[in-house]
């Protein structure tokens, strides 16, 4: 079958056409010309350091972006009601969250970061976790708190979490340093005789304490969770002094002891690291196997149930004469 013979000129055609639109398609495109008498708009935006997209241009009239975060987009609660929680979370919850609510001495989490009080709106989800508990570790004691003052917490919570530039950021200003020396040290010196001398004394292991902490509010905080003294002036670069882990000797249907420090206990499994580092995780079924747990700071999580301000004033302002 024979093909019509292609021209010269056409050939010619066609490849200017493929050069012309290859070139049309390099080409940057121009930019916008504004309408005849009206100055141009500003220089047309930059991409990013990265070559990413360039921001987009702010709503005309001066208005702010509009919050992209749950925690930036709850109505504010009442003055009185935060000023309650934050009363309440001072003395309650501070020992274990920290007191801006980002971790303290007992290993609590991070409140400002939880997913459990960014999807709370009024406590229904972080009062059960007060009134009833939760296990470790750290495990946390069941609370009597009332419900009014567990939702005066979760309000001051979400204002925290308002306030904070990003998703489970802290909250801007610095850090302030408040007086705590309000307490009676006599009626501490009682509270410690009844409460903490079978295991502590303050001519023994706590002898000097106070210049060995930086500050009143760290000692309180040492004190409460029962955590270890820094030197005082000692630099924070580098991990806290090691406190005594929580061990675990875990009783079998056979008879067989497994004994290791606790890395896991909840309602479903036990795990243990062993003494040559291997780990053994065991499963639970309602009380077998048999598990008895050695946890040195058991009695100061016990009087978080109890302790009351008061009282932690009252104590701190006696440990701060043991010089």
């Amino acid at each position: 079958m024979f093909r019509r013979p292609v021209s010269m000129s056409a050939m010619a055609l066609g490849l200017a056409l493929s050069v012309g639109l290859r070139a049309a398609e390099q080409a940057p495109a121009a930019p916008a010309q504004p309408p005849a008498g009206q100055a141009p708009a500003g220089p047309p935006p930059q991409p990013g350091a990265h070559g990413e997209p360039p921001p987009p241009p702010r709503p005309a009239g001066g208005q702010e972006e509009a919050p992209r975060f749950p925690a930036h987009q709850r109505p504010p609660a009442s003055q009185e009601m935060l000023e309650r929680g934050k009363a309440q979370y001072a003395g309650i919850c501070s020992a274990c969250h920290g007191a801006d609510a980002r971790g303290g001495q007992l290993g609590g989490p991070n409140l400002l970061r939880s997913q459990l009080v960014l999807d709370d709106k009024d406590g229904e989800l972080i009062i059960p976790v007060v009134q009833n508990g939760r296990p470790g570790p750290p495990p946390m004691p069941p609370l009597p708190v009332a419900v009014d003052d567990v939702k005066a917490i979760a309000a001051w919570l979400h204002s925290l979490q308002a306030q904070g530039t990003n998703q489970g950021g802290p909250p801007p200003g610095p850090e302030t340093e408040l007086n705590i020396l309000v307490g009676d040290a006599k009626a501490g010196e009682a509270f410690f005789a009844t409460q903490c001398a079978s295991c502590h004394s303050a001519t023994g292991d706590l002898q000097g304490l106070a210049t060995r902490v930086a500050s009143p509010m760290a000692l309180q905080n040492m004190w409460v969770s029962g955590g270890v003294a820094r030197p005082r002036g000692a630099r924070r670069a580098g991990p806290p002094p090691a406190s005594k882990p929580i061990v675990a000797t875990v009783t079998l249907a056979s008879g067989e002891k497994v004994s290791g420090r606790l890395a896991r206990l909840d309602d479903f499994l036990v795990t243990l690291v062993l003494e040559d580092s291997t780990t053994r995780t065991i499963p639970r079924k309602g009380a077998i196997p048999k598990i008895e747990v050695q946890d040195p700071l058991a009695k100061h999580r016990e009087l978080l149930g109890v302790l009351t301000n008061a009282n932690m004033h009252d104590v701190t302002a006696f440990l701060s004469t043991l010089k």
